[in-house]
């Protein structure tokens, strides 16, 4: 049977694939090297979120960057996982060390900005328009599973360039020729993520940064102040055993305060990279459980009407702030309070030395085996008491931080037998010694709320007491318990 000229002639033509296999492909199309290609880009994405995000400062925008290194953990858990999928595929084999010279360019930024440009200007619309066209041209049958990651990944991808799109809107900025130029030249080279490179034994990439100079910024950034209008938390400390009010305002402040965590993992991440990649997405899942926590008790202060200019956020490390902060301040012959003000700008310039190995341990160790755990007790009292004086919110709180930081233990456990093995540490009697920190903790908590309760002025007329007083007022007023009167005195606070 023959068709009208016509018909045949305005017929479109037929499509023309992309073929995954060729006489030499064995079992092993040609899918899992561009895979792989793909799965290093995307952890170099990872990778460099890490390394520049201590360098935001707007608490929104960190809650974004932490959740898009989370988003970043998955991506690459997709393509891994669909690469094993494969006959022979490995997930770690290695690639072109084009892409690294690649990477590390696009690292190497001028400033935060052309970073940010470079992140999801370049390599996140590239790695959508390859992905893009891989998923229009391959057969949509013979390879749908790789198909289907590929449009779950650019949603995750959509939603990372609507932050940049509204960042950018915030903050224009033209990225620097220079840059520019060097990166759209590196991605030429790479062919546009389109194919997958070719790997030499001479030439394989190592993960982005390794072998540059880079560091990360010593001192996060943080737009908000520091420091509360008038001290309140020595308060909090002598009251935390025998008050409920008290410890429903520490839960709310200390959860706010877990913000700090994420920012320094961000550096656990940058430079663990030694550790293998199940590591770093699970520290990517902790980082962002922390700043959800963060996230948490903040949104809990504003509802109790409490803001941050009232009780500042500080910095774990705020003494070391302070310190670097007299020494600019005298250089500059500035007063401290100016230094304090310009702290952001000031302190910028200042870079962190990388993190060793036996430190490394070290912060999995005390975050895991020693805070965390050391605060279950407590966590559940407050959980158990705040639900029955129906402040649900507040429970809540407690309950999802409880379940995320039993998780967070579990890391530990798993983790630190490798991280003392890269150390050369003896992590035989972990478990021993994190109890007797948690004790020496205990002691001196104790020790110290002792001491408080002796010392401090209940007068009032004194500022921080009235300053403290009027935050648990407001408190009560906001969410009043029906177990104020009648909560029995708890455990002390662990640290």
């Amino acid at each position: 049977m023959s068709f009208p000229a016509t018909l045949t002639s305005s017929s479109p033509k037929p499509l023309i694939r992309t073929v995954l296999v060729n006489r030499d492909a064995k079992q092993k199309p040609r899918t899992v090297d561009q895979l792989n290609d793909w799965q290093y880009v995307e952890k170099s994405i990872h990778r460099l979120l890490c390394a520049w995000g201590r360098d935001i400062s707007a608490w929104d925008d960190k809650s974004t960057l932490h959740r898009h290194v989370w988003d970043q953990a998955e991506c690459v858990r997709r393509l891994r996982e669909r690469v094993e999928q494969f006959p022979g595929g490995k997930p770690d084999a290695p690639v072109s060390g084009e892409l690294e010279r690649l990477v590390n360019l696009v690292l190497l930024a001028p400033s935060l900005n052309d970073a940010l440009d470079g992140i999801h200007v370049y390599l996140l619309k590239t790695l959508v328009a390859a992905y893009g066209e891989y998923s229009a041209t391959v057969h949509p049958i013979h390879d749908a599973p790789t198909i289907a990651l590929l449009h779950e990944i650019n949603q995750i991808k959509s939603q990372q360039w609507l932050w940049y799109r509204d960042y950018r809107r915030r903050y224009p900025h033209i990225t620097d020729d220079n840059y520019r130029l060097q990166v759209e030249t590196a991605l030429a080279k790479c062919g546009l993520l389109k194919a997958p490179l070719p790997v030499t034994p001479t030439e394989i990439a190592k993960p982005a940064g390794v072998s540059t100079d880079f560091k990360l910024r010593r001192f996060f950034a943080r737009d908000e102040p520091t420091r509360a209008k008038h001290p309140f938390m020595d308060y909090v400390r002598a009251d935390f055993a025998t008050s409920i009010e008290a410890r429903r305002l520490f839960w709310a402040y200390g959860y706010m305060l877990e913000k700090n965590i994420p920012d320094d993992q961000l550096a656990w991440i940058y430079y663990g990279h030694y550790m293998p990649w199940q590591w770093h997405h699970d520290i990517s899942r902790h980082l962002w459980d922390e700043s959800r926590h963060g996230d948490s008790g903040y949104s809990r202060l504003c509802d109790f009407g409490i803001s941050f200019d009232e009780v500042g956020f500080g910095p774990y490390d705020l003494q070391d702030r302070d310190n670097a902060l007299q020494e600019i301040a005298v250089e500059k012959g500035i007063p401290i309070e100016q230094a304090r003000e310009q702290h952001n700008q000031l302190l910028a310039p200042l870079r962190m030395e990388p993190i060793s190995t036996e430190l490394l341990y070290q912060h999995v160790f005390m975050i895991g085996m020693v805070a965390e755990t050391g605060h279950f007790v407590v966590k559940n009292e407050g959980y158990v008491d705040f639900k029955e004086g129906q402040d649900l919110e507040s429970a809540e709180m407690m309950l999802f931080d409880i379940i995320d930081e039993t998780a967070h233990v579990q890391y530990a456990h798993k983790w630190l037998p490798i991280l003392a093995e890269h150390a050369g540490i003896d992590n035989s009697d972990y478990r021993e010694r994190a109890a007797k920190m948690r004790e020496e903790f205990q002691t001196k908590a104790n020790a110290a709320a002792g001491k408080l309760q002796g010392e401090l002025s209940r007068t009032p007329g004194d500022p921080g007491f009235d300053f403290y007083q009027d935050l648990l007022k407001r408190i009560q007023a906001s969410y009043p318990l029906a177990n104020a009167a009648t909560c029995p005195p708890r455990s002390p606070k662990p640290m």
